[in-house]
């Protein structure tokens, strides 16, 4: 019995990470994505490479398992070379179409590598205490003060209507102290930073969502310019930062082929 027959579906392709200039080799501990975690190669043309591990063809992705070891890798390299990040999920048959895509894109992957050059992604994330937040919006807006004392020790059939009222108006004065906050981080980030991305707040009570990408001779900078604002903060939102990381909100190969 053949391995093909005691495998069936078992044919493999290549998963791509990303795509980096072509003196980058994969660390020897470098793990793809799959169970087992598959082995990182890189499949070279001209001035690119590709990152790359084999994977089954019909090889469920997306196991949270497999997202982290896409962002590890793409994450690892962004620190040491710049990197084009491939779309999660991303599987050829092999070798040659990983050289045709480099051969088809080869100038404007090589400039968009050469524009990342010495740059990595940092992402601020904040998010609201919700007391703290509700306790400041209240004592600012008289109205909805005089809305909280009138439902409060008032069983909730009874003051449905005003409760409801009264959800809407802090929720209104969280968006809007959300996009002041915004603007306000950006404002003061702004000149230690290349660029700059708003993302969607993934919650009700995120009060930030940025992401910059910044030069490596600015990080120091960026980093304590951010510890000051965030504690300028402290008790009202809780923020964190993530990176450095590979430019996801900036460039992708995907977005210089469509």
């Amino acid at each position: 019995m053949t391995d093909e027959q005691a495998q069936p579906g078992g044919e493999l392709g290549l998963f791509i990470y990303g795509i980096v200039p072509s003196d980058v080799e994969p660390t020897p501990d470098a793990e793809g994505v799959g169970n087992p975690p598959g082995e990182v190669t890189a499949v070279r043309h001209g001035e690119l490479a590709a990152l790359v591990s084999e994977v089954g063809l019909e090889e469920p992705m997306g196991r949270p398992a497999d997202l982290t070891a896409y962002q590890t890798l793409l994450d690892g390299t962004a620190a040491v070379a710049p990197v084009l990040p491939v779309r999660f999920g991303t599987v050829v048959t092999g070798a040659d179409a990983v050289e045709d895509l480099l051969e088809a894109h080869h100038d404007r992957f090589a400039a968009a590598l050469d524009e990342f050059e010495d740059r990595v992604q940092y992402t601020v994330h904040g998010r609201f205490d919700e007391e703290e937040m509700i306790s400041d919006f209240l004592a600012e807006n008289s109205s909805a003060a005089a809305l909280a004392d009138q439902v409060r020790g008032r069983p909730e059939v009874e003051s449905r209507e005003q409760r409801i009222r009264l959800g809407e108006m802090i929720s209104q004065g969280v968006e809007l102290r959300r996009e002041a906050e915004n603007r306000a981080l950006i404002d003061t980030l702004t000149p230690y930073a290349v660029a700059h991305a708003p993302r969607p707040p993934s919650s009700e009570l995120d009060a930030m969502n940025v992401a910059f990408l910044v030069d490596v001779d600015e990080e120091e900078e960026f980093v304590r310019v951010l510890e000051e604002f965030a504690e300028q903060r402290r008790g009202l939102i809780r923020m964190r930062l993530l990176g450095p990381l590979a430019p996801y909100d900036f460039v992708s190969a995907h977005q210089l082929v469509e």
